[in-house]
This record gives C-alpha cells, structure tokens and sequence, in this order.
C-alpha cells in the first residue's frame, strides 16, 4: 500500500503537465504550505488588519508571477545574462548613493515613475551568486589564489555600497550569497583556516566603519538588560513572548504581547515571536518543518544540477535562504544580534518576498529543463 502511494506521487510530480510549464511539484507545494502557515501568523502579528494580509497576498501573488516566469527560462539563458545584470545593478547602487530616496535615516530606495520606490539591493541577493557562479562556470576548480582573489572583489564592492546605505543586514546576506558560490566551488580548506584566524581582525574593521546605532544593537545584544526601556526593549519582549508560549502556545489571537503591543515590529522581524506566543515549540517546530522542506528541496535540485553554474548558482540560492531563515529567528531569539533580516516568506514585506520568490523561480528552471532534454 504505501510502495504504490508512494509511486502515485512520484508519478504525480513527474507528470507531463508540469514539465510543460516547468513547475517543481515539491518546491511549490512546501512554498505554499510557508506561505499558508505565514499568513495566519501575519493576520494575528498585525493586529487582525486585514487589510496588510490583503497586501501581502498581492505581494505573494505577484512574487509567484516572477517565479513561475523565470522558471520558463533555461538556465543557459541566465548564465549569459549574469555579468549584464550585474554591472547594471552595480550602476543602480551607485545611483542610489548619488541621489537615492531616504526614509528613517537610510537611504536604500530608488524613486520609479507614479511613486514608487525600489531596493536594487535586495535584486543583488540573487545576482551576487549568479556573477560568481558564472565567473567559476567554464574554470577548472577547485578555484586557485588568483581566482579567489578576484571573487572577493567582486563581491565587497557592491557589499561595501550597500553598507553605505547604510544597510548591514541586506550587505552581510549579499556577501553570504556570494561566499557560498566560493565554498562550493571548491575552497581550500588552508583558505578557509586562513579566514577564520584573520576573523577577529575583520571584526575590529568592521567595528570601526559601524555607525552608532549598529554598535548599540551589538551591545544590546550582549546585555539587552542594560537599558530595558530603550535599546534592549524589543530582544526583551520577543524573549518574553517567545518563553510565555510553552509547548502549545497561547492559542491563535490570544498572545498578549502582540496583542497589546507590547513587542515592536511584530509583523516584520519579530513575527516569529508572535508564532512561539500563540502556538508554542510545536508551531515553531512545524515552521521549521516546512523551511526543511524548502531546503531540502533546493539542495537536492543543486546536487542533481547538470553543470557547474546551475549547480553553484542552486546551492548557493538555497543556503543564503536558509542564512535568511536562521539569521532572522537567531536575533529574534537573543543569539544573533539584531540586524533588520525579515522572515522570510512569512514577514510582512514587498521587494524581500519579490527576490525570494525569484530565488525559487531559478531554482525550479534549474530542475526542470533538466528533466525537459
């Protein structure tokens, strides 16, 4: 009985419909187990405001648009794209430190015709590990010193643009996404060991070009307790929500900190409080449970790509997601200091979930013109 369901599956997924249309039946349907779930969470963390779970579903709606679009190219296509898009977001980087749009002290958005705004930064997350991968793509690896070296230009000149925005947690995703093309391409591990021991010292530099307000988040995060009112306000309250929910939580709607607003940004960064809250370690842990699936998904895709730049590009797409995932409930939970990195595919938000969802469009063309030949 269960040797023929599980056929029947197997059969499902592979069936020639979704071929044609270049769909992942198991990428898609742990997306939108994600998404579900989130939305319930995000209807509870915003007050009950329907009106922000109708925005997000426009959001989501459209970011699947994006991915079901780019799912129809071949990756061939998005090899030979990759340096072009590159360069052109490089310029729009530029062009947002030259005369981008601010708001609460960043200036992070270029202004579009109607007024509207975008991040180019947020794009650079999925272009950052297409340039590396397509830098690697027709080289023999593992990379040699020179390589290497040319690889980390290409990756902090736009990081270190984007931190000028100022924005640390968006550069230290972009640098990720591309440091993981460098490790699965093969990086040594004397290179490795080299990096880690010069850790302390990118420590210290990175500390001195900090503004303010990022050294106050890291010291918040070593003592949030020292000001309780101020800057250790919010690691205080999503602490409290988080060991208030026990087991099974407070039911949904019932959490008070959310609720009685209580814990700040409960429907962007801290919403995963409002889940332990409401729903307990077994709600965290079904959350969990569909980011695994998501994950695992991704890295089977990688680990069966055709050729080096699908495989780079798939591998590294998947851990900056999971980067994403476990950066933002590390700092929600007090082990990560706090650096602005929603959760993702359940925060409110707008271009994070357009790249994200693109992410799964790559993914998915990766997967299915290599079923398709």
């Amino acid at each position: 009985m269960k040797d023929s369901l599980y056929k029947r599956v197997i059969a499902f997924t592979n069936a020639r419909l979704w071929q044609l249309v270049h769909v992942d039946v198991l990428l898609v349907s742990a997306l939108m187990i994600l998404v579900t779930g989130g939305l319930f969470i995000l209807y509870s963390a915003s007050g009950q405001n329907i009106d922000m779970v109708e925005r997000q579903i426009f959001r989501l709606t459209l970011g699947l648009g994006v991915c079901l679009a780019l799912a129809q190219l071949q990756p061939k296509y998005l090899r030979r794209a990759s340096p072009l898009l590159f360069v052109f977001l490089a310029l729009l980087l530029i062009g947002v430190l030259l005369f981008g749009v601010g708001a609460k002290g960043a200036q992070r958005w270029l202004a579009l015709p109607g007024g509207l705004r975008f991040q180019p930064s947020e794009f650079m997350k999925i272009v950052m590990p297409m340039m590396i991968a397509w830098y690697f793509s027709d080289r023999q690896l593992p990379p040699s010193f020179k390589q290497i070296l040319v690889v980390i230009a290409l990756i902090f000149i736009p990081v270190l643009m984007i931190a000028k925005q100022p924005d640390l947690g968006t550069s230290l995703i972009v640098a990720v996404s591309g440091l993981f093309v460098l490790f699965l391409a093969g990086l040594g591990w004397r290179y490795i060991i080299g990096a880690a021991a010069l850790a302390p010292i990118g420590g210290y530099v990175l500390w001195q070009f900090m503004h303010g307000y990022q050294r106050q988040r890291v010291l918040t995060f070593l003592n949030p307790e020292s000001d309780p009112l101020g800057s250790g306000w919010n690691i205080i309250q999503s602490k409290t929500a988080i060991g208030s929910g026990g087991i099974d939580g407070k039911g949904w709607l019932e959490g008070t900190q959310a609720q009685l607003d209580f814990l700040p940004e409960s429907h962007t960064d801290f919403i995963i409080a409002v889940l332990a809250e409401e729903f307990g370690l077994l709600g965290c842990a079904a959350l969990l449970l569909a980011y695994f699936l998501v994950i695992a998904r991704g890295l089977f895709i990688a680990a069966n790509a055709e050729d080096n730049y699908a495989r780079l590009l798939a591998g590294s797409l998947t851990l900056t997601f999971f980067v994403y995932m476990f950066v933002n409930i590390g700092m929600v939970s007090g082990i990560l200091p706090v650096v602005g990195v929603p959760l993702p595919l359940v925060s409110y938000g707008g271009t994070s979930i357009i790249t994200i969802m693109a992410t799964f469009g790559i993914l998915m063309s990766i997967q299915t013109h290599k079923r398709a030949r």
